[in-house]
């Protein structure tokens, strides 16, 4: 059994902890009130700060970094985090502009991190459709992370990544039967692109996590910035629709404060 502390610092960026490992997922710790570009025409405020700011976050193994080419994933002050950490790992393309330390994966590969005393981690890059079909050269290359390490309880951690459900996502996902899922949803739109959305509404992610029955569920990248359709709010209303067995299986992590969770 694995005890494992997770810190919601804000949007996408998780700190997570265990057996002395220090991993950070996509690193945002810019103030409110910046205007982002997406490129296309689309762009998005920031409207929340960090919970805590990145001087008091101390040693950082690795960095998951589903994609590097959107502020609300990887911003000015995350950018500079980077240099501090002992390795990225991010898109193969992704690496290749930020050079140093980064590793690069396509989705189906996977790296190993190792340190003495600690547990070897594997971890697999799983597919990301960040948008409506035919996006990617728009929206560019992105990935999810699923980690593997001895004394999991329930299965593999999976960060999804900024991804709407899609069949390569859930045969992804049903081949590694997550135990614990860091979800990213948010149902991401545009006025620009109208209805589409770029990440999993509630209902898409009930739908998948229906199909693979995880054990716990951590919602996060649902607020915190002008493009996200679906905040908490509309996140629970779907929920209270949904069956008892995948509403119980979520769970909220307190932003800024720690959580400890077996896996």
């Amino acid at each position: 059994m694995s005890d494992v502390r997770f810190t919601h610092i804000g949007g996408p960026t998780v700190l997570i902890e265990f057996d002395g490992w220090r991993l950070l997922t996509d690193p945002t710790f810019d103030p409110p009130g910046r205007t982002y570009g997406f490129g296309w025409g689309t762009s998005s405020r920031k409207l929340t700060g960090p919970a805590l700011p990145a001087a008091g976050l101390g040693p950082v193994d690795a960095v998951l970094l589903t994609h590097d080419h959107h502020g609300d994933n990887l911003d000015v002050a995350g950018r500079l985090l980077l240099t501090a950490a002992t390795t990225t790992i991010t898109t193969s393309s992704g690496a290749r502009r930020l050079g140093g330390t980064a590793r690069g994966l396509k989705a189906g590969q996977s790296t190993r991190l190792e340190a003495p005393g600690r547990p070897a981690i594997e971890i697999t890059a799983t597919p990301c459709r960040h948008g409506p079909p035919l996006s990617r050269p728009i929206t560019g290359d992105v990935i999810g992370f699923a980690l593997t390490w001895p004394g999991q309880m329930h299965g593999p951690l999976w960060i999804t990544g900024d991804t709407v459900y899609h069949r390569a996502l859930h045969r992804a996902a049903a081949a590694i039967r997550p135990g614990t899922v860091l979800l990213h949803l948010g149902g991401v739109g545009f006025p620009l692109t109208g209805p589409l959305h770029y990440t999993m509404t509630a209902r898409q992610a009930v739908r998948l996590c229906g199909a693979i029955s995880p054990h716990t569920i951590l919602p996060v990248h649902y607020e915190g910035w002008q493009h996200f359709r679906q905040g908490r709010d509309g996140i629970e209303r779907d929920l209270r629709r949904a069956p008892q067995q995948v509403r119980a299986r979520f769970h909220w992590l307190p932003t800024g404060s720690a959580e400890h969770l077996q896996l």
